[in-house]
Protein backbone atom coordinates (compact mmCIF):
# COMPACT_ATOMS: atom_id res chain seq x y z
CA UNK A 1 0.00 0.00 0.00
CA UNK A 2 1.63 3.19 -1.11
CA UNK A 3 2.49 6.16 1.47
CA UNK A 4 -0.43 8.34 0.04
CA UNK A 5 -3.20 5.85 0.13
CA UNK A 6 -2.38 4.79 3.76
CA UNK A 7 -1.83 8.41 4.43
CA UNK A 8 -5.15 8.90 2.52
CA UNK A 9 -6.94 6.19 4.61
CA UNK A 10 -5.68 7.55 7.99
CA UNK A 11 -7.56 10.73 7.25
CA UNK A 12 -10.64 9.55 6.33
CA UNK A 13 -10.90 7.31 9.30
CA UNK A 14 -9.72 10.33 11.39
CA UNK A 15 -12.81 12.54 9.84
CA UNK A 16 -15.39 9.57 10.95
CA UNK A 17 -14.43 9.69 14.74
CA UNK A 18 -14.65 13.61 14.34
CA UNK A 19 -18.51 13.24 13.45
CA UNK A 20 -21.70 13.03 14.94
CA UNK A 21 -21.63 9.27 13.71
CA UNK A 22 -18.06 8.94 14.86
CA UNK A 23 -19.41 9.65 18.24
CA UNK A 24 -22.60 7.67 18.49
CA UNK A 25 -20.28 4.88 17.35
CA UNK A 26 -18.19 5.48 20.15
CA UNK A 27 -21.05 5.80 22.42
CA UNK A 28 -21.90 1.97 20.97
CA UNK A 29 -18.81 0.86 21.92
CA UNK A 30 -18.62 2.17 25.32
CA UNK A 31 -22.21 0.87 25.76
CA UNK A 32 -21.29 -2.64 24.42
CA UNK A 33 -18.13 -2.79 26.52
CA UNK A 34 -20.07 -1.40 29.60
CA UNK A 35 -23.10 -4.12 29.24
CA UNK A 36 -20.05 -6.72 28.81
CA UNK A 37 -18.26 -5.92 32.22
CA UNK A 38 -21.42 -5.91 34.19
CA UNK A 39 -22.73 -9.38 32.71
CA UNK A 40 -20.09 -11.04 33.40
CA UNK A 41 -19.83 -9.75 37.31
CA UNK A 42 -23.23 -11.09 37.51
CA UNK A 43 -24.59 -14.49 38.56
CA UNK A 44 -25.59 -16.72 35.96
CA UNK A 45 -28.91 -16.48 34.54
CA UNK A 46 -31.79 -14.52 32.83
CA UNK A 47 -30.34 -11.01 33.78
CA UNK A 48 -26.89 -11.93 33.12
CA UNK A 49 -27.98 -13.58 29.78
CA UNK A 50 -30.19 -10.24 28.89
CA UNK A 51 -27.09 -7.83 29.88
CA UNK A 52 -25.05 -9.30 27.43
CA UNK A 53 -27.31 -10.37 24.84
CA UNK A 54 -27.36 -5.92 25.07
CA UNK A 55 -23.76 -6.01 25.28
CA UNK A 56 -22.85 -8.12 22.33
CA UNK A 57 -26.10 -6.85 19.72
CA UNK A 58 -24.87 -3.32 20.49
CA UNK A 59 -20.74 -4.10 19.99
CA UNK A 60 -22.55 -6.01 16.49
CA UNK A 61 -24.08 -2.86 15.30
CA UNK A 62 -21.22 -0.69 16.46
CA UNK A 63 -18.91 -2.53 14.02
CA UNK A 64 -21.52 -3.07 11.22
CA UNK A 65 -22.23 0.60 11.28
CA UNK A 66 -18.29 1.63 11.18
CA UNK A 67 -18.20 -0.74 8.54
CA UNK A 68 -20.84 1.34 6.59
CA UNK A 69 -19.90 4.48 7.64
CA UNK A 70 -16.24 3.34 6.06
CA UNK A 71 -17.93 2.29 2.53
CA UNK A 72 -20.01 5.29 2.43
CA UNK A 73 -17.65 8.17 3.22
CA UNK A 74 -15.28 6.46 0.45
CA UNK A 75 -17.97 6.24 -2.03
CA UNK A 76 -19.17 9.99 -1.01
CA UNK A 77 -15.48 11.14 -1.70
CA UNK A 78 -15.41 9.14 -4.95
CA UNK A 79 -18.89 10.41 -6.08
CA UNK A 80 -18.28 14.15 -4.87
CA UNK A 81 -14.94 15.16 -3.67
CA UNK A 82 -12.87 13.56 -6.38
CA UNK A 83 -14.73 15.33 -9.56
CA UNK A 84 -14.59 18.53 -7.49
CA UNK A 85 -11.38 18.62 -7.01
CA UNK A 86 -10.70 17.33 -10.29
CA UNK A 87 -12.33 20.18 -11.46
CA UNK A 88 -10.32 22.93 -9.56
CA UNK A 89 -7.52 21.48 -11.01
CA UNK A 90 -8.68 21.98 -14.37
CA UNK A 91 -10.24 25.44 -13.61
CA UNK A 92 -6.56 26.72 -12.34
CA UNK A 93 -5.05 24.82 -15.28
CA UNK A 94 -6.98 27.36 -17.52
CA UNK A 95 -6.32 30.03 -15.64
CA UNK A 96 -2.41 29.48 -15.62
CA UNK A 97 -3.04 29.08 -19.22
CA UNK A 98 -4.69 32.66 -19.59
CA UNK A 99 -2.44 34.41 -17.29
CA UNK A 100 0.77 32.78 -19.29
CA UNK A 101 -1.15 34.01 -22.42
CA UNK A 102 -1.65 37.69 -20.69
CA UNK A 103 2.09 37.60 -19.48
CA UNK A 104 3.31 37.15 -23.30
CA UNK A 105 0.52 39.83 -24.45
CA UNK A 106 1.25 42.68 -21.99
CA UNK A 107 4.64 41.95 -19.98
CA UNK A 108 7.97 42.10 -21.24
CA UNK A 109 10.21 39.04 -21.76
CA UNK A 110 13.21 40.62 -20.33
CA UNK A 111 13.62 43.72 -18.61
CA UNK A 112 17.24 45.68 -18.50
CA UNK A 113 17.67 48.45 -16.45
CA UNK A 114 20.05 51.18 -17.54
CA UNK A 115 23.89 51.15 -17.65
CA UNK A 116 26.67 53.82 -18.33
CA UNK A 117 28.42 50.69 -20.63
CA UNK A 118 27.14 48.00 -22.84
CA UNK A 119 25.62 45.46 -21.06
CA UNK A 120 27.29 41.77 -22.08
CA UNK A 121 24.08 39.72 -21.78
CA UNK A 122 22.02 42.57 -23.50
CA UNK A 123 23.80 42.51 -26.46
CA UNK A 124 24.03 38.40 -26.34
CA UNK A 125 20.58 38.09 -26.11
CA UNK A 126 20.07 40.91 -28.68
CA UNK A 127 22.59 38.90 -31.03
CA UNK A 128 21.07 35.64 -30.76
CA UNK A 129 17.84 37.30 -32.08
CA UNK A 130 19.55 39.19 -34.86
CA UNK A 131 21.35 35.40 -35.84
CA UNK A 132 18.07 33.99 -35.94
CA UNK A 133 15.71 36.82 -38.28
CA UNK A 134 15.79 36.91 -41.31
CA UNK A 135 14.29 40.87 -41.57
CA UNK A 136 15.94 43.41 -39.40
CA UNK A 137 13.99 46.44 -38.44
CA UNK A 138 15.56 49.62 -36.77
CA UNK A 139 14.13 52.65 -35.75
CA UNK A 140 16.43 55.68 -34.32
CA UNK A 141 18.14 58.98 -34.01
CA UNK A 142 21.19 57.21 -36.04
CA UNK A 143 21.98 53.36 -37.30
CA UNK A 144 25.66 53.19 -35.44
CA UNK A 145 24.61 49.90 -33.46
CA UNK A 146 22.55 48.49 -36.29
CA UNK A 147 25.32 48.90 -38.50
CA UNK A 148 28.13 47.48 -36.55
CA UNK A 149 25.72 44.51 -35.16
CA UNK A 150 25.12 43.19 -38.82
CA UNK A 151 29.16 43.76 -39.41
CA UNK A 152 30.01 41.65 -36.27
CA UNK A 153 27.68 38.82 -37.73
CA UNK A 154 27.90 36.06 -40.48
CA UNK A 155 24.20 35.89 -42.20
CA UNK A 156 22.53 38.02 -44.53
CA UNK A 157 19.33 39.56 -43.73
CA UNK A 158 16.49 42.54 -45.20
CA UNK A 159 17.17 45.97 -43.25
CA UNK A 160 15.03 48.91 -42.98
CA UNK A 161 16.07 51.96 -40.89
CA UNK A 162 14.34 54.64 -40.02
CA UNK A 163 16.85 57.59 -38.75
CA UNK A 164 16.66 61.33 -38.23
CA UNK A 165 16.59 63.74 -41.46
CA UNK A 166 19.96 65.24 -41.39
CA UNK A 167 19.23 67.37 -43.73
CA UNK A 168 16.34 69.14 -41.94
CA UNK A 169 17.25 71.50 -38.53
CA UNK A 170 14.78 71.05 -36.54
CA UNK A 171 15.65 67.26 -36.22
CA UNK A 172 19.01 68.12 -34.56
CA UNK A 173 18.07 71.01 -32.68
CA UNK A 174 15.16 69.19 -30.89
CA UNK A 175 17.47 65.94 -30.02
CA UNK A 176 20.32 68.61 -28.84
CA UNK A 177 17.26 70.46 -26.41
CA UNK A 178 16.75 66.98 -25.26
CA UNK A 179 19.98 66.25 -24.25
CA UNK A 180 20.89 69.48 -22.75
CA UNK A 181 18.24 68.55 -20.67
CA UNK A 182 19.84 65.43 -19.55
CA UNK A 183 23.70 66.31 -19.83
CA UNK A 184 23.04 69.39 -17.02
CA UNK A 185 23.93 73.12 -16.89
CA UNK A 186 27.55 72.78 -18.54
CA UNK A 187 26.75 70.92 -21.25
CA UNK A 188 27.72 73.27 -24.49
CA UNK A 189 24.73 72.87 -27.12
CA UNK A 190 27.14 73.73 -30.16
CA UNK A 191 29.32 70.40 -28.92
CA UNK A 192 26.04 68.28 -28.70
CA UNK A 193 24.27 69.43 -32.29
CA UNK A 194 28.19 68.85 -33.94
CA UNK A 195 27.96 65.09 -32.08
CA UNK A 196 24.64 64.24 -32.89
CA UNK A 197 25.97 64.73 -36.90
CA UNK A 198 28.59 63.33 -36.69
CA UNK A 199 27.24 59.99 -35.34
CA UNK A 200 24.06 60.40 -38.09
CA UNK A 201 26.84 60.96 -40.51
CA UNK A 202 28.64 57.45 -39.08
CA UNK A 203 26.02 55.88 -38.99
CA UNK A 204 25.30 56.19 -42.89
CA UNK A 205 28.43 55.12 -43.61
CA UNK A 206 28.31 52.07 -41.68
CA UNK A 207 25.02 51.41 -43.27
CA UNK A 208 27.03 51.47 -46.84
CA UNK A 209 29.74 49.25 -45.27
CA UNK A 210 27.09 47.04 -43.72
CA UNK A 211 25.31 46.48 -47.62
CA UNK A 212 27.40 43.23 -48.06
CA UNK A 213 25.61 41.58 -45.17
CA UNK A 214 21.57 42.44 -46.29
CA UNK A 215 19.91 41.10 -49.16
CA UNK A 216 17.79 44.47 -48.93
CA UNK A 217 18.80 47.69 -47.16
CA UNK A 218 15.97 50.42 -47.45
CA UNK A 219 16.46 53.91 -45.55
CA UNK A 220 13.88 56.14 -44.44
CA UNK A 221 14.95 59.29 -43.17
CA UNK A 222 12.22 61.58 -40.82
CA UNK A 223 12.06 65.17 -39.64
CA UNK A 224 10.83 64.25 -36.31
CA UNK A 225 11.81 60.51 -35.14
CA UNK A 226 11.04 59.20 -31.77
CA UNK A 227 13.39 59.61 -28.63
CA UNK A 228 12.89 55.88 -27.77
CA UNK A 229 14.76 53.48 -30.06
CA UNK A 230 13.00 50.34 -31.63
CA UNK A 231 14.63 47.30 -32.97
CA UNK A 232 12.32 44.83 -34.19
CA UNK A 233 13.44 41.20 -35.05
CA UNK A 234 11.04 38.23 -36.11
CA UNK A 235 10.59 36.90 -32.89
CA UNK A 236 10.66 39.83 -30.74
CA UNK A 237 10.77 44.15 -30.43
CA UNK A 238 13.45 45.48 -28.18
CA UNK A 239 12.31 49.03 -27.14
CA UNK A 240 15.36 51.55 -25.46
CA UNK A 241 13.23 54.36 -23.31
CA UNK A 242 15.40 57.50 -24.18
CA UNK A 243 12.01 58.98 -22.94
CA UNK A 244 12.28 57.76 -19.79
CA UNK A 245 13.01 60.84 -17.52
CA UNK A 246 14.08 58.86 -14.59
CA UNK A 247 16.91 58.10 -16.80
CA UNK A 248 18.22 61.35 -17.18
CA UNK A 249 21.79 61.23 -18.45
CA UNK A 250 22.04 57.39 -18.84
CA UNK A 251 23.88 56.41 -21.46
CA UNK A 252 22.74 53.12 -22.70
CA UNK A 253 18.49 53.75 -21.11
CA UNK A 254 15.89 50.84 -19.74
CA UNK A 255 15.50 48.63 -22.05
CA UNK A 256 12.45 46.21 -22.96
CA UNK A 257 12.10 42.64 -24.77
CA UNK A 258 8.34 41.52 -25.97
CA UNK A 259 8.05 38.39 -27.41
CA UNK A 260 6.87 38.18 -30.85
CA UNK A 261 2.84 37.74 -30.84
CA UNK A 262 2.13 39.88 -27.89
CA UNK A 263 0.47 43.59 -28.52
CA UNK A 264 3.41 45.47 -28.09
CA UNK A 265 5.32 43.64 -30.69
CA UNK A 266 2.35 43.73 -33.20
CA UNK A 267 1.64 47.68 -32.43
CA UNK A 268 5.54 48.60 -32.76
CA UNK A 269 5.68 46.95 -36.01
CA UNK A 270 2.65 48.10 -37.36
CA UNK A 271 4.11 51.33 -36.80
CA UNK A 272 7.55 51.04 -37.97
CA UNK A 273 5.63 49.72 -41.25
CA UNK A 274 3.60 53.32 -41.22
CA UNK A 275 6.25 55.37 -41.38
CA UNK A 276 8.74 53.53 -43.35
CA UNK A 277 6.33 53.95 -46.13
CA UNK A 278 5.13 57.14 -44.87
CA UNK A 279 4.82 60.28 -47.90
CA UNK A 280 6.27 62.39 -45.14
CA UNK A 281 9.77 60.73 -45.19
CA UNK A 282 12.19 60.33 -47.54
CA UNK A 283 13.42 57.11 -48.77
CA UNK A 284 16.27 55.30 -49.85
CA UNK A 285 17.51 51.97 -50.51
CA UNK A 286 21.41 50.42 -50.60
CA UNK A 287 22.31 47.51 -52.59
CA UNK A 288 25.65 45.23 -52.28
CA UNK A 289 26.29 46.91 -56.09
CA UNK A 290 26.07 50.21 -55.02
CA UNK A 291 29.74 52.11 -55.40
CA UNK A 292 31.11 54.37 -53.00
CA UNK A 293 30.64 57.22 -55.90
CA UNK A 294 26.88 55.91 -55.83
CA UNK A 295 27.07 56.35 -52.17
CA UNK A 296 28.42 59.38 -51.76
CA UNK A 297 25.81 61.26 -54.50
CA UNK A 298 23.20 59.54 -51.85
CA UNK A 299 24.74 61.47 -49.06
CA UNK A 300 24.83 63.83 -50.46
CA UNK A 301 21.06 64.01 -51.02
CA UNK A 302 20.31 62.28 -47.27
CA UNK A 303 22.57 64.99 -45.72
CA UNK A 304 23.10 68.09 -48.44
CA UNK A 305 26.63 67.62 -47.81
CA UNK A 306 28.66 66.81 -50.41
CA UNK A 307 31.89 64.16 -49.21
CA UNK A 308 35.12 64.41 -50.34
CA UNK A 309 36.98 60.68 -51.06
CA UNK A 310 39.10 62.01 -47.47
CA UNK A 311 35.95 62.68 -45.59
CA UNK A 312 34.64 59.76 -46.65
CA UNK A 313 37.54 57.68 -45.22
CA UNK A 314 38.01 59.86 -42.08
CA UNK A 315 33.91 58.67 -41.27
CA UNK A 316 34.73 55.39 -42.74
CA UNK A 317 37.50 55.22 -39.74
CA UNK A 318 35.65 56.80 -37.30
CA UNK A 319 33.18 54.07 -37.77
CA UNK A 320 35.32 51.10 -37.74
CA UNK A 321 36.82 52.68 -34.38
CA UNK A 322 33.67 52.40 -33.08
CA UNK A 323 32.41 49.43 -33.80
CA UNK A 324 35.47 48.19 -32.52
CA UNK A 325 35.40 49.69 -29.34
CA UNK A 326 31.37 48.35 -28.95
CA UNK A 327 32.40 45.28 -29.84
CA UNK A 328 34.77 44.99 -27.33
CA UNK A 329 33.02 46.71 -24.67
CA UNK A 330 29.58 44.34 -25.04
CA UNK A 331 32.13 41.25 -25.35
CA UNK A 332 30.62 40.76 -28.74
CA UNK A 333 34.11 39.94 -30.22
CA UNK A 334 34.36 40.67 -34.09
Amino acid sequence: MSAGLRGSRIGLVQDVFWTRTGLLLLTLVVVSGSCLIISSALDPGTMRNLIGAIGTGTMVSAIVGFGQTMITAAAEQRALVAPVVEESRRTLEDLSAEYRALNKEFFPTHVFEATGTPDPAFNRLMMQDLHETRQYLFSGFSGRHAAARLLLSRAEWELRVVVADPSDGTTVSGRTKYLLRNEGANADYEEIQQRLHDEIWMGLVGLYLARSRCTRLDITVVADPPLDRVEIFDRSVWITLYSDMDQVGTLYPRTLRFSEGSFIYNMERAEFMRVSTSPAGRHFEITPDTTQQDFIELFDELTGTRLSPEQFRELEGDFHSFREEFSTVAELGG
